[in-house]
């Protein structure tokens, strides 16, 4: 009796180990540096001017096909060359960090695992606080030997607008929109309808950081499962916003709780603008 307590205390704190692990904290990265590909999502212009030391460059902007239509992932030709370009392949430690608002770094987090990488991280603080606490940091653009990288892409963690209609009908997935509530309820709209997916709940992005005047940090894992506690996870998740944004950082939140999730690319963007499919506006009732 006492070895299978042990060895249920073991299994327990393995997935709490496996649950925390994909999330780097500033000052482990900074002591082991060498052993990952840093990629630094902001625009060029910014990561010239500095960035982590042995960074590359990987503007979010090249995780969109055409982020002004909506925000479908790049298609697999186009990503291929750009991870080729890049030296990175799916087996590689990878981190990713952003301004310090982990949308856009969630978003490349997605996109990774989308294209079949494997140990993707992501760093628990923006660019600006890694300077701050006088973290290494460089000015030089580096030129990594290209890979071979062959994409494939990992359906599990993609949502299409097909998919996504199955999930409305579905007792087994559940559908999150991770929009602020005026985008919910219908009193605003990135697209030509106001509201939202049939069946969705409302857990806004915001939900899953805290932040204090100009540093955000990503919430605990305890902290994240008491705002996810009524999803089951017996059930498949989709996720969407906007563009596939803000929802990423839902995606991120929902992987280290454990959960079967998939986000929704093109997102309201596309759904709002179909006039082929159902929505809810709460806001046309009153």
């Amino acid at each position: 009796m006492k070895k299978i307590s042990i060895l249920i205390i073991f299994i327990l704190s393995t997935l709490t180990l496996s649950a925390t692990n994909l999330r780097i904290e500033p000052n482990e990265l900074s002591k082991d540096i060498t052993s990952y590909k840093i990629l630094d999502v902001r625009d060029s212009e910014a990561f010239q001017e500095g960035h982590i030391k042995n960074a590359l460059n990987f503007p979010i902007s090249l995780t969109y096909e055409h982020k002004s239509v909506n925000g479908k992932i790049t298609q697999p030709a186009k990503m291929q060359s750009i991870l080729r370009d890049l030296g990175l392949n799916v087996h590689d430690k990878v981190v990713v960090y952003d301004d310090g608002t982990f949308f856009d770094a969630a978003r490349l987090f997605w996109t990774l695992e989308v294209y079949g990488f494997t140990n993707v991280k992501l760093l628990n603080a923006g660019f600006q606080e890694w300077e701050v606490d006088n973290l290494p940091v460089s000015t030089t653009t580096l030129t990594p030997e290209k890979s071979d990288y062959i994409a494939t892409i990992n359906n599990k963690r993609l949502a299409t607008k097909f998919i996504t209609q199955i999930a409305t009908k579905s007792p087994t997935q559940v559908i999150i929109d991770a929009r602020g509530i005026n985008a919910y309820v219908g009193k605003v709209s990135s697209a030509k309808r106001y509201g939202h997916i049939p069946k969705a709940i409302n857990i806004p992005a915001t939900h899953n950081i805290n932040g204090s005047n100009t540093v955000l940090k990503l919430k605990t894992t305890n902290e994240l499962q008491e705002t996810y506690k009524e999803i089951s996870k017996d059930k498949k998740i989709v996720l969407y916003c906007a563009v596939g944004r803000i929802s990423a950082t839902n995606y991120f939140a929902m992987r280290e709780l454990g959960y079967d999730v998939a986000n929704y690319d093109a997102s309201w963007k596309e759904w709002g603008n179909d006039f082929n499919l159902p929505i809810i506006n709460p806001s046309s009732k009153k």
